[in-house]
């Protein structure tokens, strides 16, 4: 018998007692990829972020409107090559269960700030030329079934038009793939004159301005540059980079990593307790099998490495096995939600830091029951019953 059929024999003795502690287990590591990969998705946005690109908000909140002629005076200032505008929609289709994410931009300007949101050639010219034109990411036309050409009703739950309606009718005209991995294409986007023209009330104001700097050395100079331009203006601003944006915008739902750590915290404290007491449990009961190894021939640093070797392989069992329905999760949930809450993808870091939980778990739960089994007196051990 090898080492390691050794150790599975005596993992397996008590076979309910382990199938028990491994479902414990199995369920912590799922929690614990499950909410890492919705903390990633949160933040793809972040991460896929260009340097320099600056993002121009109100001062007192990013929701709250400014004049558009803001984009002109930003553009004149030393070190901005290129600027856009853009405008939330609050759009859902259909029913508000169908959110999505709506953008009112400037097309043109927009498209060359965003080279990673790619579109054919003919798409990209056909939506330039209709103002009544709206681009859509490929995961959004996947889950709703949008195809080129189709005639869509995007509803608002915060603008009217002059009619009254809340209803906006779009043509498909582009169908948006990502440029490279972990950039999120799944947001609608439509002409900002169409929108200002048809909406009930705004005027010829916008969410946000969008631009490209010659430098991410220029960044701060800039930053402070555009906001003296509008110092005491009843439209005061607030000009960040695209990754410190994209991180107050995620932010808006509340400190997401904070709570995932303590709702991981919690599992695994509660883990590292139930496996630990097992494993104290096992090496409890086995005092007379240890005592007899011992005589045998057994050495002390063997049956060390056994009561580790049994932590580890029980840690392992319920770990792979947690991480790999979270991975299958992620695919679900990335279906589900069509890429609403960014990209949903179990990443390979999220597996890397779970694969070192399981050894730090194993070696954690199993170190004090090894230490106690390597150190127990063969004489007392043989005379207990």
């Amino acid at each position: 018998m090898t080492f390691f059929q050794l150790i599975r024999k005596n993992l397996f003795r008590k076979k309910l007692r382990t199938i028990l502690t491994t479902f414990a287990i199995f369920v912590a590591f799922a929690i614990f990829g499950i909410l890492a990969t919705f903390q990633n998705a949160l933040n793809s946005g972040a991460d896929t972020a260009s340097a320099d690109r600056l993002i121009v908000t109100n001062k007192i909140n990013f929701t709250l409107p400014m004049p558009i002629a803001y984009a002109s005076r930003v553009a004149t200032v030393p070190g901005v090559k290129l600027v856009s505008h853009a405008n939330w929609f609050g759009g859902y289709y259909q029913e508000p269960k169908n959110f999505l994410v709506a953008l009112a931009i400037d097309p043109q300007s927009y498209l060359d700030l965003y080279p990673e949101y790619v579109l054919p050639p003919a798409q990209r010219a056909a939506f330039l030329g209709d103002r009544g034109s709206i681009i859509v990411g490929e995961g959004l036309a996947k889950q709703f079934n949008w195809k080129l050409g189709d005639r869509i009703p995007i509803k608002s739950n915060i603008f009217r038009k002059v009619d009254g309606s809340d209803t906006w009718d779009f043509t498909v005209a582009g169908i948006m793939t990502p440029g490279s991995t972990g950039v999120d294409v799944n947001f609608v986007a439509f002409h900002y004159e169409y929108f200002k023209q048809t909406r009930s009330f705004g005027g010829d104001t916008i969410g946000w301005l969008i631009l490209r700097t010659e430098s991410p050395k220029e960044n701060e100079r800039i930053s402070r540059t555009i906001d003296a331009m509008f110092a005491n203006s009843p439209f005061e601003t607030e000009t960040k980079t695209e990754q410190a944006f994209n991180k107050a915008f995620t932010e808006q739902l509340g400190d997401v990593g904070f709570i995932i750590l303590l709702v991981v915290g919690a599992a695994f404290g509660t883990i590292l307790l139930i496996v630990g007491n097992t494993m104290m449990l096992t090496v409890r009961e086995r005092t007379n099998e240890i005592a007899v190894l011992k005589t045998i021939g057994f050495t002390a640093d063997s049956i060390f490495r056994l009561v580790i070797g049994e932590s580890l392989l029980l840690a392992s069992i319920g770990g792979l096995l947690g991480l790999g329905a979270a991975y299958a999760a992620s695919i679900g949930l990335a279906a589900v939600s069509g890429g609403r809450f960014g990209v949903m993808a179990f990443s390979p870091v999220t597996a890397l830091i779970g694969v070192g939980i399981i050894v730090a778990l194993g070696l954690l739960t199993g170190l004090l029951p090894a230490l106690r089994a390597m150190n127990l007196n063969v004489v007392t051990a043989l005379g207990r019953k």
